[in-house]
């Protein structure tokens, strides 16, 4: 008897909660934006703004907040609850009755609405499984003890080794919670080296981000990147800084955690964030009106994958795990892993081998996913209680991967994210014959390092190639129009390709008919002689 009274409570409860409809709704402009942006400070920090200036990043309107006085009116509507906000859509998230959220028309400044619910959407007025984050538990000069195995698989103990443990790059780990990593002492190297920077918890709307115990999932992603026990336990990033957000609420599966990632992956932007980490995924919700379909999961149908896709224009190198639906009807990647702005990644075992609970790609999304591969079953991780125990999951390949990158890019600190994927892609297994099942394959650090663009100060002042990577024209800069000399291209594997005498310098060469790949340009002027290393794309 108590359980059919506790099941139909529970029926009265999910009536009651899909009763109320979730939906975006879109704003038509925003207050300020032009003294905005020639004051960017104002919007941003100054970390933020030398980061988007070095790699030549505009900071556009989409920088701009959302209008707090359109906020305030929405929220005073009858039957509206705001729960999550976009500077970079402009939209705001709410919850309500249709009717009430349809009645949000008659506010001038409201542009359109989307209803989550798929069978909503024609309501909207236009202008002119839930994979979530799954984990099966199993019980300088670096001693790595147990993540031996996953740090050696991708190289990255070679970049170790030369001092780039992640140092100077700034990680936003967007996940479901972080217990514990305050007080944790696989932790306190990254506490006493003040590389712990903050973070907030957008679900309960807390900067207490230890708070939340309801998920460890967070701690145990932070910990394949920046946990350190002596002889024991190195994470792949371990000198690196971090932010921790929260945005999965583990107890329900609704788009509003799509809204919290945006907001998330805002502020990580606004905090002059190099690199996000997401071991999170969206493709069905707990009202299935809401639910994607396969088809949905193209880069740009999901408010998170547009989300995703914004933050990689604004700079942001942002790694997502690829799922953990391989073995599972649903088969494929989840948003915001379709993106084609995220590095999508994939999960081996200790020895390399796609397993397969790791989600594919096909042919929904219109670049390669998954991108690379790192390890994912028996993947070792420090929990909330101070152990090193073996989980399973892509949700543990992303961040080891994430790791690697933010090790490469303190060793490359002029290249930009598009460059610094591009290298790790050209350093992985099959790069030449990438698949759905491990993309281009297990990147190799030591050897992304080595194909990356290294040329010494003075000489990039004298000379410089752009751009890098190029389509059709590479441009060439010399000190002087009247240098003499000979240019040669050269493959990856040293075989020449072209040669050219020069007797007045030239301003750009044709590379249009090489094939996509890596290549040298040798420079020989006068008492000179250089090498670039260029990506054709």
């Amino acid at each position: 008897m108590k359980v059919n009274v506790f099941l139909f409570l529970i029926l009265c409860v999910s009536h009651v909660v899909f009763a109320q409809q979730d939906a975006w709704v879109y704003l038509m402009d925003k207050e300020n934006v032009e003294a905005s942006i020639q004051n960017p400070i104002s919007i941003l920090t100054q970390q933020a703004i030398i980061r988007k200036n070095t790699h030549q990043i505009p900071i556009d309107a989409r920088d701009v907040p959302v209008n707090e006085s359109y906020i305030s009116l929405l929220k005073s509507a009858n039957g509206i609850s705001v729960l999550a906000k976009s500077k970079w859509m402009n939209a705001v998230h709410v919850r309500g009755e249709v009717s009430d959220i349809t009645a949000l028309f008659d506010l001038e400044f409201v542009s359109s609405i989307q209803f989550a619910n798929k069978n909503l959407a024609s309501l909207a007025r236009p202008t002119v499984q839930n994979e979530k984050f799954s984990v099966e538990t199993g019980l300088e000069d670096f001693h790595y003890g147990s993540t031996q195995n996953q740090v050696d698989m991708i190289h990255v103990d070679a970049l170790h080794l030369k001092n780039y443990t992640g140092e100077g790059i700034v990680i936003a780990v967007i996940d479901a919670g972080f217990p514990n990593v305050n007080t944790m002492a696989a932790f306190s190297r990254l506490r006493s080296n003040n590389r712990l920077l903050g973070g907030y918890d957008f679900v309960d709307r807390t900067s207490a981000i230890y708070d939340y115990t309801g998920s460890s999932h967070g701690t145990k992603v932070l910990s394949t990147m920046a946990g350190y026990i002596e002889n024991e336990f190195v994470g792949t990033a371990p000198d690196a800084s971090y932010y921790l957000f929260r945005t999965e609420d583990a107890a329900f599966e609704n788009p509003v955690e799509e809204s919290y990632w945006v907001e998330a992956a805002e502020r990580a932007d606004s905090l002059g964030v190099h690199i996000i980490n997401s071991s999170l995924g969206y493709n069905t919700f707990d009202n299935a009106n809401y639910n994607y379909t396969p088809s949905d999961m193209n880069g740009t149908t999901a408010f998170i994958s547009k989300g995703a896709n914004i933050a990689s224009e604004k700079g942001i190198l942002v790694v997502n795990s690829a799922g953990n639906s391989g073995n599972k009807p649903w088969g494929i990647v989840t948003a915001p892993a379709d993106a084609s702005g995220v590095f999508t990644v994939g999960a081996v075992n200790d020895a390399g081998l796609y397993v397969s609970f790791s989600s594919k790609g096909n042919s929904s999304q219109t670049t390669q996913k998954p991108d690379v591969v790192a390890q994912g079953l028996g993947a070792m991780v420090v929990d909330e209680m101070d152990a090193v125990v073996a989980n399973n999951g892509t949700s543990l390949s992303s961040p080891i991967l994430a790791g690697g990158i933010a090790c490469l890019w303190q060793a490359l600190p002029n290249a930009n994210a598009e460059q610094i994927k591009q290298y790790v892609r050209l350093s992985a297994s099959q790069y030449t014959a990438p698949d759905y099942f491990i993309g281009y394959g297990i990147p190799n650090f030591q050897l992304a390092f080595s194909l990356a663009l290294s040329v010494p100060g003075n000489e990039v002042r004298e000379f410089k190639i752009y751009p890098n990577p190029v389509s059709n024209r590479l441009h060439i800069q010399m000190p002087t129009s009247r240098e003499e000399g000979i240019l040669r291209i050269y493959d990856a594997l040293g075989k020449l390709i072209s040669e050219q005498v020069y007797s007045n310098a030239p301003s750009n060469i044709d590379v249009s008919y090489l094939n996509s790949g890596l290549y040298m340009l040798h420079i020989i002027s006068n008492s000179k002689s250089l090498n670039f290393k260029f990506i054709k794309s």
